[in-house]
């Protein structure tokens, strides 16, 4: 197949790159420019060019041509924007969602579609192939299994989609790239929005939404435990960056009129953990129909971690989901998305958590 595959530094794409060469396809990679340089220079270092340095020396060893294309402003305009603006509305954005659905497979595709039809990425995943046309599988994998942030994806998208990694481990991988002497075998996974680099991503959100003081209250005694700079700094379930004594303490609740942030302390012994059990799903994208012969699992957040769930269509575009057991952390704006026998059939925005 001609394949574009796109390239980011890290260790998973470049071994996905000569996995695709060994199986002799016909190949062309890319590295995607999404930095922005004037305002990365306000905040801290972006490490695009030691990216660009690995991915370079990798093409150049296995004689594959590279071509950088920028996306500045399709990546600005359709994933940070749009992120910042979920969050100043008090929701929990996925910019990896919107980048892969937007850039990797959207802008990218439209680009190269032509030439190369394919376009290949390191993501843990499999596109299986079928007679029914073609399916969004969990990789082997399964703790680093990415379907998750691939749930967005069109059908058509996913029909372009090469996932070379699927039946790999971690493990694995960064044996190939050692035994291939490439640069970067050892290089540390990437961690965030991807373009951010060594940039925190609460001072990228401080340069653009800034602070505005509120208070920090228990959710149960109402007692003012403290104060923050902006309740769009936190997502519900987090623990980190409250600065608080006597936890742990976790993030339950959202005031945005008043700009208060309701806590509550973890304390299994009272029975004091604020779990919710449902949610609605909306701007749902499916991938492939449902069997409600079969059960269904679901993921609100990477990571291994599936719920026993059921759901039920409120509408043709709305879904009610109900969960085996409670989560702390379901917020407004995280995606959702729901699986059977490891195949991903659908995803959607949680729009509404229900106490």
């Amino acid at each position: 197949m001609k394949i574009a595959a796109l390239l980011s530094g890290g260790v998973d794409s470049a071994v996905a790159l000569k996995l695709l060469q060994q199986d002799n396809h016909d190949l062309a990679a890319f590295y995607i420019k999404v930095w922005l340089q004037e305002e990365l220079v306000s905040l801290g270092d972006c490490p695009w060019e030691e990216d660009l340095g690995h991915v370079r020396q990798i093409c150049a060893q296995l004689d594959v041509p590279l071509k950088v294309i920028s996306l500045q402003k399709e990546y600005w305009q359709k994933v940070i924007e749009v992120s910042l603006r979920e969050m100043k509305l008090g929701r929990t954005p996925n910019p990896d969602f919107l980048c892969n659905r937007q850039i990797k497979f959207g802008e990218m595709l439209s680009l190269v579609g032509k030439d190369y039809p394919q376009i290949a990425t390191g993501h843990y995943a499999k596109a299986v192939r079928t007679s029914g046309g073609v399916f969004l599988k969990m990789a082997k994998d399964t703790i680093k299994d990415q379907t998750y942030f691939l749930a967005s994806l069109t059908k058509k998208q996913l029909s372009c989609s090469v996932f070379p990694l699927g039946d790999y481990y971690k493990t694995e991988v960064r044996q190939i790239a050692k035994e291939s002497q490439f640069s970067n075998f050892a290089r540390k996974d990437s961690q965030g929005i991807c373009f951010l680099g060594k940039v925190k991503f609460r001072e990228f959100v401080k340069f653009h939404l800034g602070t505005q003081k509120g208070k920090i209250v228990d959710f149960h005694s109402r007692k003012e435990l403290g104060e923050h700079e902006g309740h769009w700094f936190y997502t519900i379930g987090q623990r980190q960056g409250l600065s608080l004594s006597g936890g742990p303490w976790y993030v339950v609740q959202k005031d945005l009129i008043n700009n208060v942030i309701f806590v509550n302390r973890n304390s299994r012994e009272k029975n004091q953990e604020k779990k919710f059990f449902q949610f609605v799903m909306s701007h749902l994208n499916q991938l492939a129909e449902l069997d409600w012969e079969e059960e269904i699992f679901i993921k609100i957040r990477h990571g291994e971690k599936k719920y026993l769930a059921k759901i039920s269509f409120q509408n043709p575009r709305d879904i009610l989901v109900t969960l085996n057991e409670g989560d702390q952390g379901i917020a407004e704006g995280q995606y959702a998305v729901i699986y059977q026998n490891d195949i991903c059939k659908l995803s959607g925005m949680i729009v509404a958590v229900i106490a």
